[in-house]
């Protein structure tokens, strides 16, 4: 079986001036990085009268058994395209740290992927280094207002922003800077995050337009004074050299399928303590291009989608047309109790079982947000006959759409019957009745307990004394009309990893919040959240080599 990188050899790329007519782009609104790629003057695009229509791609909980989420995403924008629409994919950059470390690429799989593969998965346009830079200089900008008199007054012991890095590391999350004696800075305890979970990489994602973004990235908190005031980068009067790092990351990347299915590529937060989707900016521009945008969400619809609906749509004024849950039976079957070494085989039981967990992502998408829901069954080669049909049948007790989908091996010939499904589910879409979770005017506690509750399936809520503290403050700061951004494993509905499938009679436990001024929302910590990922025992960097004439092997 060919590798992922051995199928994208196979193609030949269209030059990105090709891909950019497709979407009736000008040439002289592109800013090509080389043949194969470029940044889009997105400014001069804000005038058309076009507005797409917006298809959301998620998934159930996540599990190691593999789920094809941005592969069935790749997949069904060219399905769309063989059907003759004017189509665009809308997808998330990826982070350097994963890809060497154990999660591999994120530009798809098979005869569904994204290009030059390994461009994006690396350096890219370099996006991710200009956000780090950015980030850091804040971190600089503080450190040295205390090392020269500290006339904000900051307490030292109350900074909160962190330094990051685009890299698994986990000998950075927790350290001691500024040792060697006065000139040197003030010793301290911090640690930094992957570029990822930065807070500038959330803000950058939904800002509209750079006079946006300077508002933003003016409100971002990164520490209090001793008198317990928050001191803002405003205070810091950095607001715009931290903007003008951020120059050309703004602006969204065009790419294209193996097809040459155009792609737009923007921006990648986490989506357990983010919002995990591409940008603001990168989707409103797709849909100002063209008929139908497919974007994608990260993790599992309880994280990704809810904040994609809840904090992307809400801060954008913009909402889907058709959701589509993917799952694959392997997953389900892993949902179901079995262990990873069994799933090849065929088990019909555990996979009723985790179908539960299929269930709930329906109802949240189809009677809480109102959305019309279509799944994608992602094949691998261990399906049986049996079990596919006890998914399809499953499906229509349902009421919902439900197709086989092989994208990996097929393209887009894989996921015809998925196009026609979300083109029928957009056809009959009702964008009145689509709905948030919670409205705006009620409390953060009572955000938390409506995604807790609503769409985890949570009997409730505890709050630690130190959560309701810091709800407390945030209100009395103005920050109550903020919407919530829960940070909780993507493993499961619940805060506990363990506990997969479609877990019951549970409650949540929030131990903290934090406020992401620049971002626009609410951070409320759901069991122990990681923001610095490390290196697995092989990582997948050891596995990754260069020729010498420059050909990259080993990744995937």
């Amino acid at each position: 079986m060919p590798t992922d990188m051995e199928i994208a050899k196979e193609f030949r790329l269209k030059n990105i001036d090709q891909i950019a007519s497709k979407l009736d782009i000008p040439s002289d609104l592109l800013e090509p990085y080389g043949r194969y790629k470029a940044k889009i003057d997105y400014l001069q695009l804000e005038s058309r009268k076009k507005c797409g229509k917006l298809v959301l791609v998620t998934a159930i909980n996540p599990t190691p058994a593999g789920e094809g989420k941005t592969t069935v995403s790749i997949g069904l924008a060219d399905a769309l395209a063989l059907r003759g629409k004017s189509v665009a994919l809308a997808l998330r950059e990826p982070s350097l740290g994963p890809v060497f470390g154990v999660k591999g690429g994120a530009t798809g799989g098979g005869y569904a992927q994204v290009a030059p593969m390994e461009d994006i998965n690396l350096h890219f346009t370099g996006d991710f280094h200009a956000i780090t830079s950015a980030n850091n200089l804040i971190a600089a900008l503080v450190d040295n207002s205390i090392q020269q008199g500290n006339p904000l007054n900051i307490d030292p012991r109350e900074i909160t922003f962190r330094r990051c890095m685009d890299m698994n590391d986990r000998q950075l999350r927790f350290i001691v800077s500024g040792l060697g004696g006065k000139t040197n800075g003030n010793a301290r305890e911090e640690g930094f995050d992957i570029t990822s979970a930065s807070e500038i990489m959330a803000t950058l994602c939904l800002a509209l337009n750079m006079h946006d973004l300077k508002e933003r990235v003016s409100r971002i908190i990164v520490g209090r004074s001793y008198s317990g005031n928050p001191v803002t980068l405003k205070d810091l009067n950095g607001s715009g050299a931290v903007c003008a790092l951020l120059k050309d990351a703004i602006k969204p990347n065009l790419v294209q399928t193996l097809y040459g299915t155009p792609a737009l590529i923007h921006c990648g937060p986490f989506a357990n303590i983010a919002h995990g989707c591409n940008s603001v900016i990168a989707t409103r521009t797709a849909l100002k291009l063209a008929d139908i945008v497919v974007t994608e969400a990260g993790f599992g619809a309880d994280l990704g989608a809810e904040k994609f609906i809840d904090i992307k749509c809400r801060l954008a004024s913009m909402m889907p047309s058709a959701v589509v849950i993917v799952a694959s039976i392997r997953a389900l079957k892993s949902h179901g109790g079995v262990k990873k070494a069994e799933l090849a085989k065929e088990n019909v039981a555990a996979l009723i079982n985790g179908l539960e967990n299929l269930r709930r992502h329906i109802h949240n998408v189809r009677d809480v947000w109102h959305i019309n829901t279509v799944v994608a069954l992602n094949a691998f080669s261990s399906d049986t006959e049996r079990e596919v049909e006890t998914v399809l049948n499953f499906c229509e007790s349902e009421g919902v759409k439900a197709s086989f989908t092989d994208v990996w091996a097929k393209g887009g010939e894989g996921g015809l019957d998925l196009a026609d499904d979300v083109l029928e589910a957009i056809e009959s879409a009702d964008m009145s009745v689509a709905s948030f979770t919670y409205p705006d005017n009620i409390s953060i506690r009572d955000k938390i307990c409506a995604v807790a509750t609503r769409i985890y399936g949570a009997s409730g809520v505890s709050f630690s004394p130190a959560s309701l503290k810091e709800i407390k403050r945030a209100e009395e700061e103005g920050y109550a009309d903020y919407p919530v951004c829960i940070a909780k494993t993507q493993y499961s509905f619940s805060d506990d990893q363990k506990k997969i499938g479609a877990p019951v009679d549970f409650n949540i436990t929030i131990r903290g919040i934090k406020v992401s001024a620049g971002a626009g929302f609410i951070v409320a910590y759901a069991g122990d959240i990681m923001t610095m990922p490390g290196l697995p025992k092989v990582p997948a960097a050891t596995s990754i080599d260069i020729s010498d004439d420059g050909e990259i092997t080993g990744l995937f």
